[in-house]
């Protein structure tokens, strides 16, 4: 797996700009498929981990991997279906795997 940290996560400064930042979190995120192209270079399989900061919902990961909604059919955290009217509210939790 690749670790990133995503823009999400408030850049890689420290000090008083982190702990204004919030908590963060890593999770898993698979993309399956054609959308493993949306994955950034270098990437190792159709998988890598991110840094997030606590709150990041499922669509925050949509929208900022630029995913085509017309291609984000199955969604699941963990193994658990995701439906698609919860998807922007359904906030990842620390060490949880997305896949989409």
């Amino acid at each position: 797996m690749t670790a990133v940290q995503s823009p999400l996560s408030g850049g890689s400064g420290s000090g008083a700009a982190d702990a204004a930042a919030g908590p963060r979190l890593r999770v898993t995120l698979k993309l399956m498929a054609t959308l493993t192209d949306y994955l950034p270079q270098p990437r190792h399989g159709h998988q890598m981990e991110l840094e997030l900061r606590a709150g990041t919902t499922i669509q925050d990961i949509v929208e900022q991997f630029r995913l085509p909604w017309q291609l984000v059919h199955l969604v699941l955290v963990d193994g658990v279906y995701i439906y698609p009217d919860s998807r922007d509210t359904r906030e990842l939790r620390d060490g949880e795997t997305l896949a989409i």
